[in-house]
């Protein structure tokens, strides 16, 4: 019996409404729905941000872990729908590029979204899983040393274009999508390095 080759698309309107879909996917903020469920407004609590780490802080470890979870998978379903269905190569990073953006942005909360590490995380283990490991790996080791999220976060983002470079997987695509990353995820810790500089850092 012979298998049936995937669908290819290559139309720019059907690469367009991916992209698309990808931020809105991206923008759905997952720690506030979940949080409301549960009746807290998580904009009001601990840091204020929108991700895992104040999900932890406002209603524990294992609503963390499903925020966490679920953010890094927004990034990771528009790489592999990209990857699998349409033809252009630029489109897996592309896609995930497009879901940390919404999450940076999301259209849902008038712009003011979350820091977009999780689902950086998503994304960078559907377009090159050993680098993105390594990533993780640099954030359990800087976050074991400083006890500071926000420090591991930016380092393991950071480091993510070496990894990809020593890992020979620095194509245009990956490079493009781990600078951008890296700009957006640094853009949106700038109080976080404020506090870094004042010691005022929460601790999780």
């Amino acid at each position: 019996m012979v298998a049936r080759a995937r669908p290819v698309y290559d139309a720019p309107m059907v690469s367009f409404a991916v992209l698309l879909a990808a931020f809105v996917l991206g923008s759905i903020p997952t720690g506030v729905l979940v949080a409301r469920a549960r009746g807290v407004d998580l904009r009001k609590v601990g840091s204020g941000n929108i991700g895992a780490t104040n999900v932890g802080r406002a209603l524990g470890r294992r609503w963390a872990i499903f925020v966490l979870l679920v953010d890094a998978g927004k990034g990771a379903l528009p790489v592999l729908v990209c990857r699998h269905f349409l033809a252009d190569p630029w489109l897996p990073a592309l896609g995930g590029l497009a879901a940390v953006t919404g999450q940076v942005f999301s259209i849902f909360l008038r712009g003011r979204g979350g820091k977009g590490v999780a689902t950086s995380l998503g994304a960078g283990l559907a377009l090159a899983p050993l680098p993105a490991l390594a990533c993780l790996g640099t954030f359990v080791l800087v976050y074991t040393v400083f006890r500071i999220v926000s420090v591991g976060s930016l380092a393991a983002v950071a480091s993510f274009s070496l990894f990809l470079w020593l890992f020979h997987l620095a194509t245009a695509p990956h490079l493009t999508f781990a600078l951008s990353v890296s700009g957006l995820v640094l853009l949106r810790h700038r109080a976080n390095l404020g506090r870094l500089v004042r010691g005022e850092e929460l601790r999780a």
